[in-house]
Order: C-alpha cells, then sequence, then structure tokens
C-alpha cells in the first residue's frame, strides 16, 4: 500500500480529518457516491469528510488494494442508522500526493440514507 494511502487509512480510522486533509493537494477532486458533480479543493473535502464522520457509524477498513504509485482503494463497512452499508475508497496520487478520492457504497438503501444525512449536515 502506498504511503499516502496508509497515511489516509490511518487519519480516517483515528478520526482525525485535518491529518487527512491534509494530505491532498490543494486541488484535489472528490467523487461523491450519490452527487454526480465532483467537489473541487481541500475545504470541500474536508466538510464532507468531518459530515461523514458524523454519519458512518461502526466504520471500519476491511482491505487495502495497492495501485502502484497512482494510489490505491480501501474497502470498508459501516452503518448509517439502521442500514449496513459496504464501500470503497478510490485514492489517487501524484508524486506522493493524494489528488483524487472517489467513493462508492452499496447497498442502494444505505446510499439513500447516506444521502439524506449527508444533505441535511451540508446545505
Amino acid at each position: 500500500m502506498s504511503d499516502p494511502v496508509s497515511a489516509f487509512r490511518d487519519a480516517v480510522h483515528s478520526g482525525d480529518v485535518d491529518a487527512a486533509v491534509a494530505l491532498f493537494a490543494p486541488d484535489a477532486v472528490f467523487h461523491s457516491p450519490v452527487v454526480h458533480k465532483p467537489y473541487e479543493g481541500r475545504e470541500a473535502l474536508r466538510a464532507i469528510l468531518r459530515a461523514v464522520v458524523t454519519v458512518f457509524e461502526d466504520f471500519s477498513y476491511t482491505g487495502a488494494y495497492a495501485d502502484g504509485d497512482d494510489g490505491g482503494v480501501l474497502v470498508f463497512t459501516a452503518r448509517v442508522g439502521d442500514r449496513a452499508l459496504q464501500g470503497v475508497d478510490i485514492l489517487r496520487t501524484v508524486d506522493g500526493v493524494l489528488t483524487e478520492l472517489t467513493v462508492m457504497v452499496r447497498p442502494y438503501s444505505a446510499a439513500t440514507a447516506l444521502r439524506e444525512r449527508m444533505a441535511a449536515l451540508l446545505t
């Protein structure tokens, strides 16, 4: 697993949003599992990760896959209310700096619950 991906995993596991965000380039891009338009920049990412820490319960990374020097994939489980979910964080790097985070979650009912709770926190 590449160093920034591991550092991101460790920061998220410890609930340290600021440390996680600091690993990203200033113009980082976040692709949401429930919003079609990407979010851009560290401050947008900070707001999203802070909301996620509030919304996800029993969050745990359960696997990791490296993509050479280009990033990696972290597999996770969590709950949103009474909905269990599985997901992946797809992280891209350039020169050892995280540049992109794409999150995918399943099942649909958990994604819907996630969308509703996140919308309430981010609007």
